[in-house]
């Protein structure tokens, strides 16, 4: 007989996977940054007492509140403090343009915005003047409010009663914007628990996790708390990466877990303290984000060791919808270095054509995945959802192949294509191919507007120190290594590339220089 009680098949929440962690390991040290380090018991005690706090200032279940904040213990509590009231929350980041946070603050409703005002002063203030929230509360004491974490010290800290339900919504990630307007990309417990049970499943985590994290908090570092919390690890914050920094934390508190973007790696192994620095404690470096050039993959191989592991996903369906393994990473099979792995189980993926078929093995099809990990939806875009999820898939924008193994390459965002006299034309290939040339340090390829081509295949190319080929040597190079359709026309030298606010190259950026005369963005 079948059991239409739904409270019985309810999954977990968020909340209560950190009161598991709380009472799991409550002497164990859980957070340490450079002005405290707290044990799971004090993380407890202390985001109880922010969470009684924003209580007592009204704020209830499923309210939405607006978070700007750094790399810091007093930041961390604050947003785990907002998941356990199970509040709506969304990061700002801090890279963004004030116009860019305002339309976020008046799209998502959001009640609060709560702000590390030392850290971000100026801007802080400017939301404040814009009225367009109805409190503004600061980390520290300020000329806008008394300070929460001083607040918050009166208040109990037992803890508090949560109703949260399954299907509640506990994060609002908005989209990079790099197409035009930013969305609101909904979460509700069902994807942010299948995330961390996915993390915990299949990233090769150290027995003891001592895990560094080297980007924001707010976004990609903080997806990695929970799986941390619930295997009683120990997170260290780095409030502003450089490669050398991150060398002597690394040597200095034996760290064994991190995650890096691409860019970030780049940096380490052009960095001339490389060879003396210690590594030798790093066990998992998990990098993802946008891909990395084969070539210099196998340079962090051989480096810093065989310690990388790769996640493919997007903030629709985040973190983990493929992992290329610690193993995976083997320079005998340097074809496996272009793959991000297979797929996660627990995630149905396909490859499709634009009629939604899906395309024979080793052909190119857009990666559309289904399962509990994706998104809700977009926030007040039913026109956008309709797009997204077109034959009840998660269509997420990336092109790529699958081999008999079930490794997955991608080879561009349908975006990023090119389509140059007929031909599709996919800059990653192209990025791949010069990353293996010794000078190159970074490049972007993008088309750019071409009378009888629509688009002619543009190389902008940073150089290693140093070293200086010519444009018709590197045009050569990639002449006969990938033929004449994939051989860009013009090749740029720059100092450097410009980065998105999460550290990817920015191809938009880049592409404006080139297509600011024309009245739209493709040819």
């Amino acid at each position: 007989m079948g059991n239409n009680n739904q409270t019985l098949y309810n999954s977990t929440t968020v909340p209560e996977l950190f009161l598991s962690a709380f009472k799991a390991y409550p002497d164990r040290t859980a957070l340490i940054d450079t002005k405290q380090h707290l044990t799971y018991r004090e993380v407890a005690a202390k985001s109880f007492q922010i969470a009684r706090l924003l209580q007592s200032k009204d704020m209830k279940r499923q309210d939405t509140v607006a978070l700007l904040l750094s790399n810091s213990i007093d930041s961390l509590i604050t947003l785990i403090a907002v998941q356990l009231m199970g509040l709506r929350y969304i990061s700002l980041h801090p890279m963004a343009s004030e116009s860019d946070h305002a339309f976020v603050l008046q799209d998502s409703g959001t009640r609060m915005l709560i702000a590390d005002a030392g850290k971000f002063p100026e801007r802080t203030q400017a939301l404040h003047q814009q009225k367009i929230v109805e409190q503004v509360l600061t980390l520290a004491p300020s000329p806008i409010d008394a300070g929460l974490l001083q607040q918050a010290s009166t208040m109990s800290d037992t803890p508090i009663t949560i109703e949260t339900q399954p299907g509640d919504y506990t994060k609002i990630s908005y989209s990079g914007g790099t197409t035009g307007r930013s969305k609101g990309i909904l979460q509700t417990h069902r994807t942010a628990v299948t995330m961390v049970n996915y993390q915990l499943a299949h990233y090769e985590w150290p027995q003891a996790i001592r895990f560094l994290a080297t980007t924001p908090i707010s976004h990609a570092a903080g997806s990695f708390v929970l799986p941390i919390f619930l295997r009683g690890g120990a997170m260290y914050l780095l409030d502003k990466y450089s490669a050398e920094t991150f060398m002597e934390y690394v040597q200095q508190h034996q760290i064994n877990a991190t995650f890096m973007v691409p860019t970030q790696i780049y940096g380490l192994l052009d960095s001339p303290q490389l060879e003396q620095a210690n590594l030798s404690s790093l066990e998992l470096i998990l990098y993802g984000a946008s891909p990395m050039a084969p070539a210099r993959l196998q340079e962090a191989l051989k480096k810093i060791g065989p310690v990388f592991g790769q996640l493919y996903g997007q903030a629709e369906a985040p973190m983990v919808i493929s992992y290329l393994r610690k193993e995976d990473h083997d320079p005998a099979h340097p074809h496996l270095l272009r793959s991000c792995g297979r797929v996660i189980p627990g995630n149905q993926v396909k490859l499709l054509d634009a009629e939604l078929n899906e395309v024979p093995p080793g052909e190119i099809g857009e990666i559309c995945v289904r399962g509990p990990l994706v998104m809700e939806g977009y926030l007040n875009r039913p026109e956008e959802n309709e797009k997204v999820f077109a034959g009840q898939w998660l269509h997420t924008g990336d092109m790529a192949r699958e081999d008999e193994q079930g490794y997955l390459y991608i080879v561009d965002r349908a975006k990023d294509m090119i389509i140059s006299g007929g031909f599709n034309v996919y800059p990653s290939e192209i990025e791949n191919c010069l990353a293996t040339h010794p000078a190159i340090a970074m490049s972007a390829v993008i088309g750019v507007p071409h009378e009888k081509w629509g688009e002619e295949v543009t190389a902008v190319v940073v150089l290693k120190p140093g070293l200086q080929p010519t444009k018709e040597e590197l045009i050569d190079f990639i002449l006969k290594e990938k033929g004449p359709v994939n051989t860009p026309k013009a090749i740029f030298f720059e100092e450097q590339l410009p980065l998105t606010s999460l550290g990817k190259i920015d191809k938009k950026t880049i592409r404006s220089k080139f297509w600011n005369q024309q009245d739209r963005q493709v040819s």
